[in-house]
């Protein structure tokens, strides 16, 4: 029997090898759809500034990182040893959790299982015993994850790091950590989280970035020709569009003069600045303020949102009423997630083909044979599954050595890729993939088989082929 299963072995493995050059790339610069969309029935397209219609380069955290670290030693009084720590480009990556009293930065799949092996206090790894040890396992309740900001009915704090100006946050509070416990600093880790976010805070409020950015924009603003081609080709088209932003207008309208021309705002039918977002969607209290070219606000009543105006501020509700565009037939969301070109690259590599295929083949197998209940099959299942195990963190430290990738645990999704689906009807890696379809283009989400839905293979194959094939359809 044992040899038996080693044949079978030896035949998926060989199988696997024969297929990785049938398996296709994927285009970096495709659109990809959660749900059937239609640009057809698109007449008005709005955008945030940030990393959508300005994309900056690597420089732009590292400015975030120093200036925020420099605010904690000057102005909330932390060692100066702090000093010593740089930027590290490479640690973090978004959609982590960090738990604020635990003062833990980890990765969570769309079940809100904890990923073992991405578990970090400061800049070094939490061993995975110790981590079912303080969790009594590795979920996490949904009480402690009530809501998509950490507070939850008990008292835990669990905050989710989505946007991509967290990068910094991450990586400084892991630096933070790393020195008070490198030099044996009693302190408490809510306080530490707290002082963090406000420095980071002031960097953004404070105007000490946009200031640095508005000083030096050849060295942090980059793919400019590409959001001027799209808004060209959408104003082209006839297409109405808007821009919500956060940033205050002086950095916008800097930023667009650099990317588009001084003329950016004749593309635009509506700017809205400093939104305030995400209260932006679901605060009725704040009304929509006029600003000035000069940055100074007026006092009027805003009947109505017209072109050529700026507005600070406001509400969803209030854009509904006031805006002269056709918004209340539903909206379609579309994300902009510049890892993901990355991603795809390190997929499209024959090294992570082959690792992947194989993994999922080995899978199949192990699920296949472990019926068996000899000694002599459970040991050779064994075997299979040690191999396994300890294929899974290649998969993980091919994207990032700490957390791996964006979209994907071992083998769930992640909780970032669960709100990707749950929120955004199409993603791609930046507005630059809307060049290469047309405005009647219509965007299918690929139909995965469920687990309980046949994958529609001819029952004549191998049974070792079989096993292959159906994991590769997921």
């Amino acid at each position: 029997m044992g040899q038996r299963l080693w044949a079978s072995y030896n035949e998926a493995k060989r199988q696997t090898k024969d297929l990785i050059p049938d398996i296709a790339s994927t285009d970096p610069d495709t659109i990809f759809a959660n749900n059937e969309i239609s640009l057809r029935d698109i007449e008005i397209y709005g955008f945030d500034y940030d990393y959508t219609l300005a994309f900056y380069s690597k420089h732009l955290h590292t400015l975030i990182f120093n200036i925020a670290r420099d605010i904690l030693i000057t102005q909330h009084r932390y060692p100066e040893g702090l000093r010593e720590y740089e930027y590290i480009a490479d640690f973090a990556v978004r959609g982590l959790h960090y738990d604020v009293q635990k003062a833990l930065l980890m990765k969570i799949d769309a079940f809100h299982y904890i990923q073992l092996g991405t578990v970090y206090r400061g800049l070094n790894p939490v061993p995975d015993q110790e981590v079912i040890a303080m969790y009594e396992g590795s979920h996490v309740p949904l009480d402690i994850m009530s809501d998509f900001y950490g507070k939850s009915s008990q008292g835990h704090t669990m905050k989710q790091f989505m946007d991509i100006f967290s990068l910094p946050e991450m990586t400084l509070l892991s630096c933070v950590n790393d020195f008070f416990m490198r030099h044996n600093i009693d302190y408490e880790p809510v306080h530490l989280y707290k002082d963090v976010k406000v420095s980071i805070r002031d960097v953004h409020v404070k105007g000490i970035m946009y200031r640095a950015v508005e000083a030096d924009i050849d060295k942090y603003i980059c793919y400019g020709e590409e959001s001027h081609a799209v808004l060209k080709k959408l104003s082209e088209h006839g297409k109405k569009m808007f821009l919500i932003t956060n940033s205050p207008f002086d950095f916008v309208n800097r930023g667009m003069s650099y990317i588009v021309g001084k003329d950016w705002r004749d593309l635009f039918d509506i700017v809205i600045v400093q939104a305030d977002k995400p209260s932006f969607f679901n605060d009725r209290r704040k009304p929509f303020r006029q600003v000035t070219d000069k940055g100074a606000l007026l006092w009027d009543r805003i009947h109505k949102l017209e072109k050529g105006n700026i507005y600070k501020q406001g509400n969803l509700y209030e854009f509904l009423d006031l805006a002269d565009l056709t918004l209340k037939h539903g909206w379609r969301t579309g994300a902009i997630i510049p890892e993901l070109r990355k991603e795809i690259k390190i997929m499209n590599t024959e090294q992570y083909v082959h690792m992947t295929t194989w993994l999922q083949a080995l899978t199949g197998l192990i699920e296949q044979m472990q019926v068996h209940p000899d000694p002599v099959s459970q040991a050779v299942v064994h075997e299979w599954i040690k191999e396994r195990e300890a294929m899974k963190p290649q998969t993980k430290d091919i994207f990032n050595a700490q957390f791996g990738s964006l979209f994907r645990t071992y083998h769930n999704p992640t909780y970032f890729s669960r709100r990707l689906a749950r929120f955004a009807d199409i993603y791609m890696a930046s507005i630059s993939c809307l060049l290469d379809y047309d405005f009647k283009h219509t965007f299918f989400p690929r139909r995965s088989p469920l687990q309980h839905e046949s994958t529609f293979w001819p029952q004549h194959r191998p049974a070792s082929f079989l096993v292959l094939l159906e994991a590769l359809t997921f």
